[in-house]
């Protein structure tokens, strides 16, 4: 056991691993077979000679011919032992046996202790190697250990950093918290403070109602003052005319007297009786002339004073008249006086009658001309009233007027904050709708045609006048029962094309943006769809949804190329009529056999509808056509007008018998930034629902609506499965469903028009259209996403 100890290699570090129970020959092999390595393990047991060769030791000479076998043998512990124990075997006296027995035992002795020794200088070149690489190891595993500290070190500063971050992250939460807090919070004041402005406007107007009645009062009591004022200054002028012909009677008058005078002068001379009589004639025609220069100062308004002047001086010029006679005659009969010298004492007597006669009348006169003035002066008095109250009914209208001037501009800035609110509200409406997804839905109602409501007194449309739901409520009647509804956005059958577009124009530019765009019309027939969408080409106020949308594109496009910004845009358009697609710019159209044919699956191209995995949707063979302007988009809308399919029934002369879907793909890039963006525009013009009971139709027009129908109530399901939120959503139960997946399921921004008839023998089929509309409204679809990329991408852009 001493021999086999010391015989025995020690163990190396490689041994640790080896179980202490097994056996020391098995050790050995196991350890041999570690040193050789793993290819030794995998080709099994090697000869020694290949240890001896890597060490560069060499056979001896007496080995040279049992080196390939010392080399393949090994030794386990049985093995030495029944070497050490071996006994000859041999006949006692076979001598050569025993020594050729001896010889072989004698070599195998000597491979074992080679053997033995060769494993102990292997074991301890393993041994010297495993310490040079156990040192090696020592040293890399310190290397890492500092490695490790530094990395450590490092990553508590990055610990550090990173709590410190998340602190300030943590404050940054808090304040976005309280100014969320405060958004809402100033969210509510604006609400309360619209509410007040309306308040406010609503007495405003109540105000300026009752001013505008109290000008209207004022204007009427200025303009009666105005007309008297105008009638009293006409009155004064005529009075002063006949005032003035008065003075130029009177003038006459005196001189006549004054001729009388000096034919007084010369019967005076005469006769000093006569004289007397004469100056006391002429000191009352001087009076006479007195009152009447007063009597031309006077004024008279009334118009009954008028007359009775008029008549009172037409008296008194008759009675000049007969003065003026007397006159003439008095120098006749001075004359005759003189001739007849005898007859002039009866003259005189008879001029003294006269005189005293004369002298009454003027004195009559001289009393009526009193009475005149007291006249005058009271018209004068109430001139200077009229003058006063126009004055000051004049103030007062001025006052009016500024008060009124006031109020408008306070109605005015009303109306201006009222404007922004309503700007602000549609704003932060559109960001909620966004944030929620929902799709937006516009209500339309159609005005009344001459053959509408034929017999019927009711009408079934009323719209809310409350503050809520103003421009966003419609009530339907029904048996005397009222049915409200609520939508983004209700048009009224006054509303004009314009009014709509411009609620929709945001929608539009968002395409222009990089987001995808859907705008739908839905709708029984005859509810005005296509006169929503299309609108009436010979009129261009009358103009509908889709041309307006292009020209806005086109427009905003071309101004921004200032920017930087150039656009490349493609057209395609195709309908759904049922339930195959056709190419509405196809430049083979082909005739009305050979598209039955192609109906049947026997001709013609077959498009199929694919969806990608970002969403997008491509309609194979379908025409793309790269349009530049506005003009060419027009022309191809007529060319796609002439071949969608038109038919008439009894509920509508020109009814849309197919689904139109025209699609606007936008790729827009910016020279400067490089940057990249991708938009698409659906515009869809839905068929009309419509009641076989109804329509009437028949034949082809039977299978259009019955394929119509079917599209619908599969566009309804859709709707139902996304309101419910459920797992599966039918959109391959229709071509139309299936083609506006990525619209109704998808990122895209989705608006849908509900036209309805005011038509009473149509209500149940508007009420009908309402409940779907109030439940498209109810579904949420996804935030929409914007399409922009830093790369160049592909010329043919996707469906949508």
């Amino acid at each position: 056991m001493a021999s086999r100890n010391q015989n025995r290699a020690p163990r190396s570090p490689a041994k640790k691993d080896i179980p202490e129970d097994v056996p020391f020959d098995k050790r050995r092999k196991i350890a041999a077979g570690r040193m050789l390595g793993p290819t030794a393990g995998a080709r099994g047991r090697q000869p020694f000679v290949d240890v001896n060769n890597r060490q560069g030791v060499s056979a001896n000479d007496a080995c040279s011919t049992e080196d390939s076998e010392c080399g393949t043998v090994e030794f386990t512990k049985e093995e030495v032992d029944a070497l050490l124990s071996e006994k000859f075997k041999g006949k006692k006296f076979d001598t050569k046996g025993k020594i050729d027995q001896l010889t072989d035992h004698n070599k195998r002795l000597k491979l074992c202790i080679k053997w033995f020794q060769q494993v102990e200088e292997s074991h301890l070149l393993e041994e010297e190697r495993l310490r040079t690489s156990l040192e090696s190891a020592e040293k890399k595993c310190s290397a890492i250990e500092l490695e490790m500290k530094e990395r450590e070190d490092e990553l508590s500063s990055t610990v550090s950093e990173l709590r410190s971050n998340v602190s300030s992250l943590e404050d940054k939460f808090s304040k976005e918290e309280s100014d969320k807090l405060d958004a809402i919070e100033c969210h509510k004041r604006e609400k309360d403070a619209r509410l007040a402005v309306e308040n406010l406007q609503a007495s405003l107007s109540s105000n300026l109602e009752k001013a505008l009645q109290e000008k209207l009062a004022a204007e009427k009591r200025l303009a009666s003052n105005e007309d008297l004022y105008k009638r009293a200054q006409e009155y004064n002028i005529s009075l002063q005319q006949y005032n003035s012909k008065l003075q130029a009677d009177l003038d006459s008058t005196s001189e006549s007297l004054k001729r009388v005078g000096m034919e007084k002068m010369t019967v005076v001379e005469n006769l000093s009786t006569f004289r007397g009589h004469n100056k006391t004639l002429q000191d009352q025609l001087k009076s006479l002339k007195a009152s009447l220069e007063e009597a031309v100062k006077q004024k008279d308004t009334l118009t009954n004073d008028i007359k009775c002047l008029r008549e009172e001086l037409q008296q008194v010029r008759n009675d000049r008249e007969r003065l003026t006679s007397q006159v003439h005659a008095l120098n006749a009969e001075v004359e005759k006086h003189r001739e007849f010298s005898g007859k002039s004492c009866i003259e005189l007597d008879s001029l003294i009658v006269k005189t005293n006669a004369l002298e009454e009348t003027c004195s009559s006169q001289r009393e009526q001309i009193r009475v005149l003035d007291h006249q005058l002066t009271a018209a004068n008095e109430k001139l200077k009233v009229a003058d006063l109250s126009a004055f000051q009914t004049r103030s007062e209208y001025e006052e009016q007027k500024r008060y009124t001037s006031d109020l408008q501009s306070r109605l005015a800035d009303a109306e201006l904050q009222i404007t922004e609110g309503e700007k602000l509200r549609k704003k932060l409406h559109n960001t909620i709708l966004e944030l929620k997804g929902n799709i937006r839905v516009f209500c339309r109602v159609r005005p009344m045609l001459p053959d509408d409501g034929v017999g019927a007194e009711t009408t079934v449309v009323s719209y809310p006048t409350s503050t809520e739901a103003l421009g966003r409520g419609i009530d339907l009647s029904q048996t005397g029962q009222k049915y409200p509804f609520t939508f983004d956005k209700v048009f009224n059958h006054e509303t004009s094309q314009q009014d709509v577009f411009v609620e929709i124009s945001q929608l539009v530019q968002s395409a222009l943006d990089g987001y995808k765009v859907c705008i739908f019309a839905y709708g029984q027939t005859g509810s005005g769809k296509t006169y929503t969408m299309m609108g009436r080409p010979e009129a261009p106020e009358q103009k509908g949804m889709i041309p307006r949308s292009l020209e806005q594109i086109f427009q905003a496009s071309q101004s921004l190329q200032s920017q930087g910004w150039k656009y490349k845009m493609q057209v395609s358009m195709l309908e759904i009529y049922n339930e195959t697609i056709r190419d509405l710019l196809s430049t083979h159209r082909s005739s009305s056999f050979d598209i039955t044919r192609t109906e049947n699956g026997v001709l013609g191209k077959q498009y199929t509808i694919k969806h990608d995995a970002n969403g997008n949707t491509h309609v194979s063979d379908l025409t793309i056509i790269d349009v530049c302007s506005i003009r060419e988009i027009s022309s191809l809308l007529q060319q796609a007008g002439h071949s969608r399919s038109v038919g008439r029934t009894q509920m509508n002369e020109q009814s849309s018998r197919s689904h139109f879907v025209f699609t606007l793909r936008i790729s827009g890039v910016n020279e400067s930034t490089e940057q990249q963006v991708q938009g698409v525009l659906n515009l869809i013009d839905l068929a009309g629902s419509e009641r076989l009971s109804r329509s009437g139709a028949t034949g082809d027009r039977l299978k259009e609506t019955q394929a119509i129908n079917k599209s619908l109530s599969c566009l309804s399901d859709v709707i139902f499965a996304l309101a419910k939120k459920e797992d599966h959503v039918p959109f391959r139960n229709s071509k139309l469903t299936y083609l506006l997946q990525p619209c109704l399921g998808g990122d895209s921004k989705t608006l849908m028009f509900v036209n309805i008839s005011p038509d009473p023998s149509s209500v149940n089929e508007s009420l009908c259209s309402l409940r779907f509309a109030a439940r498209v409204n109810a579904c949420e679809i996804g935030i929409p996403r914007r399409q922009t990329t830093m790369r160049p991408v592909d010329s043919r852009l996707s469906y949508g």
